[in-house]
C-alpha cells in the first residue's frame, strides 16, 4: 500500500467559510482607514463577497482604486450616478448585504447615524439600509469620552447598532488613551459572529 502523494510547499489557501456573505463596508474619515484594507482584503480571502462606499473624508487617507484592486469590484463614492450602476442612490447595496459595516467609525458618523442624518453616500445607506450594521469606533479620546457621543452611542445600542468599541493605545493625536479603532482580527471577528448569526441572505431568498 503506498502512502497519499503529496506536493511539497503546496498552499493550503484561506479557508473559504464566508463564501456566500455578502458585506458592505463604509469607509469612514480618519487615519484608521488604513486597517479597513487588511479587514477587507482577509474577509475577500475568506470567501465573503464585499462591496466598499467611501466618504468624502475617507478618501483623503485611502483612495478607492486601493478597495478596488482588494475587492475586484467597483468602489461606491457618491450618491448620483457612476458608471455602469444605474440605481443613483444605491440603496440595493445594503438590500443585498449581510451587514453593514462602517470603520472607522468617527464621531461625525456616530453623530449623523444616531440622528437620522443622510447627507452623503454612507449615512444615506445607513439610513436606508436593509441589515444589520455594525460601527468599528475611532476617535481622540476626549470625543469618545464627551457625553454627547457617549449618548449618540447609546442611542445606537439601544437601537440595535453592534460596536466593535475603540482600544486604548497610540493616537494619531500622539497622545496615549482609548480612542484607537480595533485591530482588523478584532473587527473580524465581530464581523464573522455577525454574518455566522444567520445563513447568507442571498441563500435563504433562493
Amino acid at each position: 500500500m503506498h502512502p497519499p502523494t503529496t506536493t511539497k510547499n503546496e498552499p493550503s489557501g484561506p479557508q473559504q467559510d464566508l463564501a456566500g456573505y455578502e458585506l458592505t463596508v463604509g469607509v469612514g474619515g480618519g487615519i484608521a482607514a488604513y486597517k479597513v484594507c487588511t479587514a477587507v482584503s482577509r474577509l475577500v480571502q475568506r470567501g465573503c463577497g464585499v462591496t466598499v462606499a467611501m466618504t468624502a473624508a475617507g478618501m483623503q487617507f485611502v483612495t478607492p482604486l486601493t478597495f478596488q484592486a482588494l475587492t475586484a469590484r467597483q468602489v461606491f463614492t457618491t450618491m448620483w450616478q457612476t458608471q455602469g450602476y444605474h440605481d443613483p442612490q444605491h440603496l440595493r447595496l445594503t438590500e443585498q448585504a449581510d451587514l453593514f459595516l462602517v470603520a472607522p467609525a468617527t464621531a461625525d458618523l456616530i453623530g449623523k447615524f444616531a440622528g437620522g442624518i443622510a447627507d452623503d453616500l454612507v449615512t444615506t445607506l445607513m439610513i436606508g439600509r436593509d441589515c444589520p450594521a455594525l460601527l468599528a469606533a475611532a476617535m481622540n479620546t476626549r470625543m469618545w469620552d464627551n457625553p454627547i457621543v457617549q449618548r449618540n452611542v447609546t442611542t445606537l445600542r439601544e437601537l440595535g447598532y453592534g460596536f466593535v468599541e475603540p482600544e486604548e493605545g497610540w493616537l494619531a493625536c500622539r497622545t496615549i488613551g482609548r480612542g484607537r479603532m480595533a485591530e482588523p482580527e478584532t473587527i473580524l471577528g465581530a464581523v464573522e459572529k455577525m454574518l455566522k448569526a444567520k445563513p447568507p441572505r442571498g441563500r435563504s431568498e433562493k
